[in-house]
């Protein structure tokens, strides 16, 4: 299988190491975020090539990892299977760019991540897996993405990716739009094109 792999920092990094670890799996690609970042140095580390979005070679699969930007349709059909992203919430709650922020600032006590196959929306596309955590007491945004879903996000993202080059079909199950929530970002930075 085929895989290109989207997004930036240490999770799309870490993404990328255990998908080069995959046997049935090649990496044939990586589309930073932005410039100069972690992902694209750990790539041509690696010998494999950067390109920009506007130029994403044809491949099986495509892997979101902490992406934060919009990844368009004619992007997405140059993967056959689609693009598969984490979010770190369980959608359909918490669709957004600061979905942890917002399930601490709703003082929820349980959190958890989704991978799904990316559409036209913002985090809207049909669930691949899921997994939860308890929220602890006190636990900042940056202490729960650590502790527990950035790991997660590493886990889902590879055991997904592994069953897929295995052959077997995707699981994808639309969300259900009657629990659905879209929070704005805290900030004013918005989702780049």
């Amino acid at each position: 299988m085929r895989i290109v792999i989207f997004g930036q920092k240490w999770l799309a990094v870490e993404v990328l190491r255990q998908l080069l670890l995959l046997p049935r799996a090649t990496v044939v690609g990586v589309c930073p975020d932005r410039k100069d970042d972690r992902l694209e140095e750990e790539a041509r580390l690696c010998g494999i090539p950067v390109f920009p979005l506007e130029s994403v070679p044809l491949c099986d699969l495509g892997v979101a990892a902490c992406c934060q930007r919009y990844l368009p349709a004619v992007a997405r059909a140059r993967c056959g299977l689609g693009i598969l992203a984490y979010h770190p919430s369980l959608l359909p709650r918490h669709r957004g760019r600061d979905a942890i922020r917002w399930t601490l600032a709703m003082h929820e006590p349980v959190s958890g991540g989704t991978v799904y196959w990316m559409d036209d929306g913002a985090d809207t596309g049909p669930i691949e897996a899921q997994d939860w955590c308890h929220v602890l007491p006190g636990e900042s945004a940056a202490e729960l993405w650590r502790r527990e879903l950035a790991p997660m996000g590493i886990r889902l993202l590879t055991t997904c990716v592994t069953r897929l080059a295995k052959g077997e079909r995707p699981r994808a199950s639309p969300q259900d739009e009657r629990l659905a929530t879209f929070e704005p970002a805290f900030g004013k930075t918005r989702l780049s094109d």
